[in-house]
């Protein structure tokens, strides 16, 4: 083919290069939506990577031969180990309580659940059990519950395969996030290397630095708010079982869900308490409240100031609406998602209205403006 034919290949006309973006623009929704079914997957492998990454790239400097098989391997067999199996117990013992508390229900719908004994010695106790006699105590007081009879109608049977198949479903992602995770640690610089460069073709210098700043506010997030809330809700569930809470693991599941939001534990581990003290066990109950003051006194204090880090710190309205917010548009993976984007987006507000620098702001920031999450 002669140079000719070569410069009239590589020239396009307007109309052929709108015709080749929309073709592009089709092919790449045809593959997301070819990878629909694993982008939780891959998005949950993406968050692991992102966020293990340095310590990896330390892993890989002082075992350099190790870099294609074995390390990769070796630390997605750690994230299995640290993560995924201790999910899997809560989740069975989440099925254990689960089951229990439908008894519970089942049997206080038949029976009434009788008014607890502290109830009568709290202020307007009088008024609170007479309520309770009139609305829980009686016989058939819950047979409104949907619990009680199957969702739209259907029996125990239906919803315990949709039950089974919800876990089948949950386990097959994980499989997949494990494997997507062991090869973007293998090729993670050739991939960080294309995305490098890709943004920059689109956006610029400023976008592969707003890139940068996505990348910290994830890794921050997973850091500050996902790890150290993991480590809560198991120290705080073991002491849950340990005293006698019932439902120990929904309790620990709850408070290391509850402790992404600053204080949110306190709620969790008071309920505990609260279930303690009605059950007449003070003492414990008391162990429980200062255990649990303790434990998110030196999380919020010492532990994730160090992890988070101040670029990206976020004040509480935006930490409650990233999470619930990101709950509700992403699915459970919005619990890192959705702070994330919430610092990414102070983090360009702030360089946009001249507070610090960055892409929007290169001038020097403001000295007077208070830091992110003051």
């Amino acid at each position: 083919m002669d140079e000719n034919s070569n410069r009239s290949f590589g020239a396009l006309s307007r109309g052929q290069t709108r015709a080749a973006l929309v073709a592009v623009i089709l092919l790449a929704l045809a593959g997301l939506w070819t990878l629909l079914p694993f982008l939780a997957a891959a998005g949950w492998a993406a968050v692991f990577a992102v966020s293990l990454w340095p310590w990896y790239v330390r892993c890989q400097a002082r075992w350099p031969k190790q870099g294609r098989v074995l390390l990769p391997l070796g630390v997605t067999l750690l994230i299995l180990l640290i993560f995924v199996l201790p999910l899997i117990m809560v989740a069975t013992a989440l099925a254990h309580d689960s089951a229990d508390f439908v008894q519970f229900v089942q049997q206080s719908g038949a029976q009434g659940i009788p008014p607890p004994h502290i109830l009568a010695q709290l202020p307007f106790g009088d008024q609170l059990v007479g309520w309770w006699q009139a609305n829980l105590a009686q016989p058939g007081a819950l047979s409104h519950l949907s619990i009680l009879h199957g969702e739209g109608g259907r029996s125990s049977l239906d919803l315990g395969g949709r039950f089974l198949g919800a876990v089948l479903h949950r386990l097959l992602i994980i499989v997949f996030m494990l494997l997507i995770f062991f090869f973007m640690l293998r090729d993670g610089e050739g991939l960080a290397r294309g995305l490098r460069v890709g943004i920059a073709r689109a956006f610029g210098p400023a976008g592969e630095q707003v890139g940068e700043q996505i990348v910290q506010a994830i890794r921050g997030t997973v850091n500050g708010l996902v790890v150290v809330g993991l480590g809560e809700g198991v120290l705080m569930g073991a002491a849950y079982y340990v005293a006698g809470v019932p439902h120990p693991a929904i309790l620990g599941l709850l408070t290391g869900l509850l402790s992404a939001i600053p204080l949110g534990a306190v709620v969790a581990y008071v309920a505990a308490a609260g279930l303690l003290a009605a059950a007449g066990e003070i003492g414990a109950a008391i162990a429980i409240g200062v255990l649990g003051s303790v434990v998110v006194f030196v999380a919020d204090h010492f532990i994730r100031p160090v992890l988070i880090g101040g670029a990206t710190r976020l004040p509480f309205l935006l930490v409650l609406l990233g999470i619930i917010g990101g709950i509700e548009a992403w699915g459970l993976i919005g619990i890192v998602l959705g702070p994330a984007l919430m610092a990414a987006l102070l983090l360009l507000w702030r360089e946009w209205i001249g507070a610090q620098r960055g892409p929007l702001n290169p001038a020097v920031p403001d000295e007077r403006m208070p830091p992110i999450g003051g």
